[in-house]
């Protein structure tokens, strides 16, 4: 059998020999039948060259005054990219659809920002954008969530390989090997160190004490080869937290120890947020231009109860921004994140780029989107899940914001 260049130089000659020979129609035809001879022939898509090129021009531009994160929710009847069913790697617990979620309402809405509009994901330009690049969420488990959901989308695309999980699966690595291309979460509770102090008996007490002057080693050792960071963590700070610089205490949130400062959990933030934007800007062994994408905290929305004392989230369309409540809890932590990253771009970060994901207003709208009793967990029956999102779900709009976000910094 001839090779595919063989094919081509040999059909080329008897084009050329015969040409004059043959009708109209007749040629029409035979060049109809090699040009799919050729498609078969060729092991890769011969559109390939033409449209996996790094070119974004066709995209449509985004203004870049426009906020992207203040707007309302739109009907859209086109839905998700991707279903529950056509992801393979949608995890159990997000799966609401197959554990007996019927109202399909909540999957058939946009972001649309005022005054411009936010690109619905393209995962032949996300994955083009990120070419060669190695990108990580560092945070807890809504973090390995956004995770997901960007892993779906670009399944469209191109399936990737999952080559790494730790024995908790908390860790997960996953390559596109088309793109050269490796997208992995490393899972921390505080993202600087931290431990629970444990009993006589060895038992966990409750109460944490971290340390900002270290950060998660999880995280911290692979920051060095590193081209794009998403950075966020929150819901474990609402719990009793010992802060520490070393060996000196700084504060305590929760846990009125005497002799200690007690502290709130949005100054816990300050803290802590401060620190890991500081070691990550003055990371000598980095790359010059490593990305980090700030998320701001994502709101869990119980209502009736807190998780376990039969909180729910049964609600099945979004808020306008005159239901949800901009002095909340969630909107206060959200300024503070910001305002410590907006510390650290003000001085020398020595080529490093920093951006903000600000997704805690548009999510405060969302309170139709988590799995509630949806998710499955055998061994929590009766407790519901507000804290994290549906696959698919209004979390996919985190992925064009992110998508947004690595087309400006380029």
């Amino acid at each position: 059998m001839k090779s595919s260049s063989g094919f081509l130089e040999t059909s080329e000659r008897w084009i050329a020999t015969n040409m004059g020979r043959l009708s109209p129609f007749l040629l029409s035809s035979f060049c109809i039948t090699l040009f799919f001879t050729c498609f078969l022939v060729y092991q890769q898509n011969p559109f390939k060259s033409i449209f996996d090129q790094n070119d974004l021009t066709l995209l449509p531009q985004i203004d870049p005054e426009c906020d992207l994160f203040k707007g309302h929710w739109v009907p859209d009847k086109r839905g998700s990219l991707y279903t529950n069913s056509s992801c393979s790697t949608i995890p159990d617990s997000k799966n609401c659809i197959k554990h007996g979620r019927s109202d399909k309402d909540f999957l058939f809405w946009r972001w649309k920002p005022d005054g411009c509009d936010l690109p619905r994901f393209n995962p032949k330009a996300f994955l083009s954008m990120v070419r060669g690049k190695k990108m990580i969420f560092i945070g807890d488990s809504v973090a390995r969530n956004h995770m997901e959901s960007l892993l779906c989308l670009l399944s469209v695309e191109e399936t990737p390989k999952d080559i790494y999980k730790d024995g908790e699966d908390r860790n997960r690595v996953w390559y596109f090997p088309s793109h050269d291309f490796t997208l992995s979460t490393s899972w921390t509770k505080f993202l600087v160190a931290g431990q629970e102090r444990l009993d006589g008996n060895k038992t966990g007490t409750g109460l944490f004490d971290i340390d900002i002057a270290k950060m998660d080693h999880g995280w911290s050792k692979g920051l060095p080869n590193t081209d794009i960071a998403i950075v966020s963590a929150a819901h474990w700070f609402f719990r009793p937290i010992i802060i520490h610089r070393g060996d000196e205490t700084l504060g305590c949130i929760y846990c009125n120890l005497p002799n200690t400062t007690q502290i709130t959990p949005d100054e816990g933030f300050k803290i802590v947020y401060s620190a890991v934007f500081k070691h990550i800007s003055e990371c000598k062994n980095c790359k010059e231009e490593l990305v980090t994408v700030l998320r701001t905290i994502s709101p869990s929305q119980f209502e009736n109860g807190t998780w376990d004392t039969g909180g729910a989230c049964s609600r099945t369309s979004p808020f306008g921004e005159n239901q949800i409540d901009l002095q909340s809890y969630e909107m206060k932590i959200r300024t503070t994140q910001i305002q410590q990253l907006e510390g650290v771009t003000k001085g020398d970060y020595k080529g490093k780029k920093f951006a903000v994901l600000d997704v805690t207003k548009v999510m405060l709208m969302r309170p139709d989107g988590h799995p509630n009793g949806h998710w499955g967990n055998k061994w929590m029956k009766g407790y519901n899940d507000c804290v994290h999102w549906c696959l698919p779900g209004p979390i996919d709009a985190w992925s064009e914001f992110l998508m947004a976000i690595i087309r400006k910094l380029r």
